[in-house]
């Protein structure tokens, strides 16, 4: 955008310099004509200026507040995720697992606690001498439904996959992957996401490029929004914590 400001203002001086080369060496009869042409020239092209730097303000705008929605989306996700690893050691890689997941399983409510008992083969080793050994106690307290864990009455879950109303094309769906890294350790990942040029779609083109291309911290890295990951073992956001609470 910078460049096309320059461009403008440039050529905003060079109308303002044809202005007083006409008004010195023109004949009277053509000034009023060629000024009223130049000047109106000038107020267009200082139109361009204003609205190229509010075009991307108003850009700037748009885009926080999508991604704001779309992130609260997300962490709903990742916490279905989670929840679902912490039972099933695995990630679910569809929606429709997910949702069933969060409507039928539960979570296990346990107690440790510490406890002696005696250590029949030292016993036995030292001739019958009593010999105790500690160890840990987990005792099943209870179970506590996932859907009221983590999202108590709230049947928002049921409607995760789909992008935030006004975020996109209607009927538009996060992507979902699951599965496990192929560095020998097997670890369970997954990564739900959504391309910046289907939450940005109605955008201006060239800002939206530009967007896709962005790598600062303090701005959603890469081509789109994004939590946990297919390459690492990682189930963070690519978000800016300016962005988010977390």
């Amino acid at each position: 955008m910078l460049n096309v400001i320059l461009v403008v203002v440039g050529l905003i001086l060079l109308t303002i310099g044809i202005v007083w080369v006409i008004d010195k060496f023109v004949p009277k009869k053509l000034k009023p004509v060629l000024n009223l042409v130049l000047w109106a020239l000038i107020f267009f092209l200082g139109y361009l200026t204003f609205m190229s730097v509010y075009g991307e303000i108003q850009f700037n705008q748009t885009k926080k507040e999508r991604y704001q929605k779309v992130i609260t989306k997300l962490k709903d996700i990742r916490d279905a995720q989670l929840a679902h690893r912490t039972i099933t050691k695995e990630f679910a890689g569809d929606f429709n697992s997910l949702v069933k997941f969060i409507d039928t399983a539960k979570f296990t409510i346990t107690q440790r606690r510490d406890s002696t008992i005696i250590d029949e083969e030292l016993t036995k080793r030292f001739g019958g001498v009593e010999m105790t050994k500690d160890i840990v106690i987990v005792d099943t307290l209870g179970f506590v439904p996932v859907r009221d864990s983590l999202f108590g009455a709230d049947p928002r879950y049921k409607t995760m996959m789909n992008l935030p109303e006004g975020v996109g094309p209607s009927g538009t769906k996060f992507n979902l992957k699951a599965g496990r890294l192929e560095d020998g350790k097997g670890i369970a990942v997954f990564e739900a996401s959504v391309d910046k040029e289907v939450i940005l779609f109605d955008q201006e083109k060239n800002l939206v490029a530009k967007e896709k291309e962005v790598m600062s911290v303090d701005g959603v890295r890469g081509p789109k929004l994004r939590v946990g990951s297919m390459e690492e073992a990682d189930t963070n956001g690519n978000w800016p914590k300016n962005l988010s609470n977390d």
